[in-house]
């Protein structure tokens, strides 16, 4: 039995918590409450003793029962640690590495997967504070689950509501899955924009952030692949236990992925390489002058149209990040590159385009199956990706097998003879 270690701290939404628990252990799950101090004010911990089944840990120093260094022995036990409200206070010890109560302290000693659902004032959430304390935890490889819109306790309207008890349990589940099947795969992901120079301080390039790809990257090494992550120019961290090539230009891409081809069962070209680039490379940088500036251009290397067309019995996922008529374009691109795989994205909007957690599209597969996926994190449009990928590829590889062992009239004449 998978053991949970829920995290209650104080906030309205800590009653939901309750909640949270019992649907955990509907789906046989154990759980083990650590709450804050100010977390009982609003729920008292003999509820939570009397739900879970177990005491319940709120002071770090407290002697008698707790007294086995509480701390550590659930850190060490513990399949996942889920913080369910997360306040704006406990994200940023989290962030920051303070250890002064139960709670922060457990989490440091952990090494089990992190799940926190923030809850907060709509202006609390959007402090650049609390943003970066955010930001730095996913880099990490803490799992967020997304709060709410809509009217807050404190009245106001906005997004800062703890997210509804079956997005929590469901994202709680997800993250206690130890998924291995990638294991044996050798997956390339290329992420982030490509750059191409015009003069020593001038460049060509994209909006692109690199977070989908550096998400497909991280899915992938989770599930048991081998990863390698050729990336343009971003401000990501590179995740752990993943190759990292990087690149700057899409000449430079494309020979990246290339030399590493070969030992390839799946490709995804997240990247967004630029279309095109200065037709010559000035030395010097171009001196600024009252008169406009002519800049010629010429088309860059087709990456993933050179790369799929030596694919093989490999399986190309692509990306169709458009502006307009984004479900045609991407059934154009998913044909004329020979893909197996594509996500149509309107990347003009302001949730699911460029330089933001979230995402929404729709993949099309070689079969002209269509599967709409709705607003959520990268990380999770990642694991969506994967899970069509790994069908397309079971398929391919039982219709191989199948083709291999029947043999023709002729063949079977043959044989008897």
């Amino acid at each position: 039995m998978p053991l949970v270690v829920l995290g209650v701290t104080g906030c309205i939404g800590a009653y939901k918590a309750c909640e949270v628990l019992r649907e955990l252990q509907k789906r046989e799950v154990d759980v083990r409450v650590v709450m804050t101090q100010h977390a009982t004010r609003f729920v008292s911990a003999m509820t939570f003793e009397a739900l879970s089944r177990h005491p319940v840990f709120i002071d770090g120093f407290e002697l008698g029962e707790q007294s086995d260094i509480q701390h550590i022995s659930l850190a060490s036990a513990a399949d996942l640690l889920l913080v369910a409200p997360a306040t704006g206070n406990i994200i940023g010890k989290f962030a920051n590495g303070i250890a002064d109560d139960a709670l922060s302290t457990l989490y440091l000693a952990s090494t089990a997967r992190v799940l926190l659902a923030p809850a907060m004032n709509v202006e609390m959430y959007r402090h650049p504070a609390v943003v970066a304390n955010l930001n730095a935890l996913r880099e990490r490889g803490v799992g967020i689950v997304e709060p709410g819109s809509g009217y807050l306790a404190c009245g106001w309207l906005g997004k800062g509501r703890l997210a509804e008890v079956p997005d929590i349990v469901y994202a709680a589940l997800r993250a206690l899955q130890r998924r291995t099947d990638m294991a044996g795969e050798m997956v390339v992901v290329t992420a982030g924009p490509t750059v191409e120079d015009i003069d020593p301080v001038r460049y060509v390039s994209n909006r692109s952030s690199g977070r989908m790809g550096y998400a497909l990257a991280e899915a992938a090494r989770d599930r048991g692949a081998k990863v390698v992550l050729v990336s343009g120019p971003t401000s990501l961290a590179v995740p752990n236990g993943v190759e990292h090539l990087p690149v700057r230009s899409a000449q430079q891409m494309l020979d990246a992925v290339t030399a590493r081809l070969g030992d390839a069962s799946i490709v995804a070209m997240a990247a967004a390489v630029s279309d095109y680039r200065p037709e010559s490379l000035a030395r010097n940088k171009i001196k600024k002058t009252d008169g406009p500036m002519r800049l010629d251009l010429v088309r860059t290397p087709d990456v993933i149209g050179t790369l799929a067309a030596k694919k093989g019995k490999r399986l190309f996922v692509g990306f169709a990040a458009e502006t307009d008529d984004v479900i045609a374009s991407a059934r154009r691109k998913l044909q004329a590159k020979s893909l197996d795989l594509i996500l149509a994205n309107d990347v003009s909007r302001s949730d699911a385009g460029f330089a933001v957690e979230t995402n929404a599209g729709t993949l099309i597969d070689r079969t002209g199956r269509e599967e709409a996926i709705e607003l959520t994190t990268k990380r999770e449009m990642a694991d969506r990706i994967w899970d069509r990928a790994l069908e397309l590829q079971s398929t391919s590889r039982n219709n191989h097998k199948d083709t291999k062992g029947t043999k023709t009239h002729k063949e079977r004449n043959i044989k008897r003879a």
